[in-house]
C-alpha cells in the first residue's frame, strides 16, 4: 500500500504487525494523535490509547481485539484524547484484519476525527433541550415554548400527564427560567406523605402542638418563600388538606399546627399528577374550587409513544449519562436495538426507557450494546414498526441512497434525496444521514457537492 495513497485518506491508519507494533501510519494519523512519525512507528499499539477498554485484551491476549472475526459487524470504539493544548479530542477507531503479506502487516487500526460531530451534536442538543426535557417533535419544541410563557408568569400551573414522562422536569424547568430562578426550589410528592403528615409537612407545626412536637418546624410552604413550591401527584392530598391547600392559595398565608397566628407566604406554586382529576371532582375525591386554583396554567406532557421520533435523543443522553456512571467508554446502541425501541409502547416512558438502558450496560461488555442486551420484554420484541393508531404523524423517511437506485442516481436524483430528507429532518444533518442510510460524514462531503442544499429545510 503506497504512501501516498495512505496520506490522501481523510481516516487516521496505523498499519500493525502482529505483535501489535505499529510499522507505519500516514498523515491523518498523525495530525489526530499529534505525534510524529517517528515517535509513533515501533511503539505498541495499546499505548496509544491507555483509556479504550480493547487497549487491556490487546495487552494480556497480545491479539488486536477490534479485529472483526469473518462475517462479524465492526467493533467501533470512541475515545477522547487531549491535545497540546489541552483540549479534548474525540475519535472513532475499529481495525480490519490484513491478509498475509510480505511487509508483514497483521491488521489497520483506522482512527476517524468525530470532535466536529460531537460538537454540532452539542449545539443540537441545546436546541432540543430545556433543561432536563429532551425532544426534538413537534409536540416537545410546543412544550417548551409554553413553559417559558408560563415561567414569566407567576400563576399556578397544573402540570399533567403519565408517570414517568418527566413531569418534575418541566417543574423544575419552569422555576429556572422564571424571575424566582434565584429563590428555593421545593419539591414535595405528596403520595409518600401519610395522610396525618401532610399538613404538618406543608404548613409547619409549633413546639407541643402534638405528642413529639419537641420543637416547632418549619413547613414546606415557609421553605419555599421567596421561591417555587412544587406539588407532585396533587390528586393524592387528603380532603382536609385539600381545603386548607385552597385558603393557602387564596389568602397567601399558612397557619402552622398548633398556631393561630398567620404568616404570610411568597410561593409561585406548580402541582403535577398523572391522574385525571375532572373525573375524580365528579366522583367528589377532588375539590374543584382547588382545581381551578391550581390549573390557571396547564402543561400537558406527552406520552413517549406519541413522540417516538425523541427515542433516539433520548437513548444518545442516558447512554451518556450512564456511561459516566459506570465508567465506561462512550456507549452506543446497535441499530437493531434501537430499532425495538422504537419500536416498543413504553407504558412507564422516559423513565422505563432509562431503566431498560441501565439494564443493557449493566449486562453488555463493549461500547456497542446488541440487542440480545435489551430486559427479555424487548429482546425477545421484533423490530416491526409501530401500530398505526399509536405512531406519530410524519413524512416517511426517505430511501437509502445506497441501496434504493440501481444503477447508480444521477446528479439531479442525489440532489433531490438529500434535499428531501433535509425538509423531513428539520434541517438536522445527523436526523438526515440516518433517513439516507449514510454516515454524516458522506452526507457533509455530498453536501460540499451542493452548497445550495447546506440550508435546506
Amino acid at each position: 500500500m503506497s504512501s501516498s495513497f495512505l496520506n490522501s485518506l481523510e481516516e487516521g491508519v496505523l498499519l500493525l504487525d502482529a505483535q501489535l507494533g505499529i510499522l507505519a501510519n500516514n498523515e491523518a494519523a498523525s495530525a489526530m494523535l499529534q505525534r510524529e512519525s517517528r515517535e509513533l512507528v515501533g511503539r505498541p499499539c495499546p499505548s496509544l490509547f491507555p483509556a479504550m477498554p480493547c487497549a487491556h485484551h490487546c495487552r494480556t491476549s497480545g491479539l488486536c481485539t477490534l479485529t472483526p472475526d469473518d462475517g462479524e459487524e465492526r467493533k467501533i470504539q470512541d475515545v477522547l484524547i487531549k491535545n497540546a493544548d489541552g483540549r479534548e479530542r474525540a475519535l472513532r477507531v475499529w481495525a480490519m484484519r490484513v491478509p498475509h503479506n510480505a511487509a508483514g502487516v497483521h491488521c489497520t487500526i483506522i482512527l476517524r476525527d468525530c470532535s466536529r460531530e460531537r460538537e454540532l451534536e452539542a449545539e443540537v442538543r441545546e436546541h432540543w433541550q430545556l433543561g432536563g426535557l429532551t425532544g426534538r417533535s413537534v409536540q416537545m419544541q410546543d412544550l417548551y415554548q409554553k413553559i417559558l410563557r408560563a415561567a414569566a408568569s407567576d400563576a399556578s400551573v397544573l402540570i399533567s400527564g403519565e408517570s414517568g414522562v418527566g413531569k418534575e422536569l418541566a417543574a423544575r424547568a419552569l422555576h429556572d427560567n422564571s424571575p424566582r430562578a434565584g429563590g428555593p426550589y421545593v419539591a414535595v410528592h405528596c403520595a409518600a406523605l401519610p395522610e396525618t403528615l401532610q399538613e404538618t409537612e406543608l404548613f409547619g407545626h409549633s413546639r407541643g402542638a402534638f405528642s413529639g412536637a419537641l420543637t416547632a418546624r418549619t413547613g414546606r410552604f415557609e421553605a419555599a418563600h421567596g421561591g417555587t413550591l412544587f406539588l407532585d401527584e396533587i390528586g393524592e392530598i387528603s380532603p382536609a388538606t385539600q381545603v386548607k391547600l385552597l385558603r393557602v392559595l387564596q389568602e397567601r398565608e399558612i397557619v402552622r399546627v398548633g398556631e393561630n397566628e398567620a404568616r404570610k407566604v411568597d410561593v409561585r406554586i406548580i402541582a403535577a399528577t398523572h391522574r385525571d382529576l375532572k373525573a375524580m371532582i365528579a366522583q367528589g375525591l377532588f375539590r374543584e374550587d382547588l382545581y381551578y386554583r391550581l390549573c390557571v396554567l396547564p402543561l400537558h406532557i406527552p406520552a413517549l409513544r406519541e413522540r417516538r421520533e425523541d427515542i433516539p435523543l433520548l437513548v444518545g443522553n442516558m447512554l451518556a449519562t450512564l456511561a459516566a456512571r459506570y465508567a465506561r467508554p462512550p456507549l452506543r446502541l446497535s441499530p437493531e436495538a434501537m430499532r425495538r425501541l422504537e419500536a416498543f409502547d413504553w407504558p412507564g416512558n422516559a423513565r422505563q426507557l432509562f431503566n431498560c438502558l441501565e439494564y443493557a450496560v449493566v449486562q453488555s461488555d463493549g461500547a456497542l450494546i446488541p440487542p440480545e442486551s435489551l430486559p427479555p420484554e424487548l429482546a425477545a420484541l421484533s423490530a416491526a414498526a409501530p401500530a398505526a393508531d399509536s405512531a406519530p404523524i410524519r413524512p416517511p423517511p426517505a430511501k437509502p441512497l445506497t441501496r434504493y437506485y440501481a444503477p447508480p442516481p444521477s446528479a439531479d436524483e442525489e440532489r433531490t434525496a438529500i434535499r428531501d430528507a433535509l425538509r423531513a429532518a428539520g434541517g438536522n444533518k445527523a436526523e438526515a444521514a440516518r433517513r439516507l442510510g449514510i454516515s454524516r460524514t458522506t452526507l457533509w462531503k455530498r453536501l460540499a457537492r451542493y452548497p445550495e442544499l447546506d440550508s435546506a429545510r
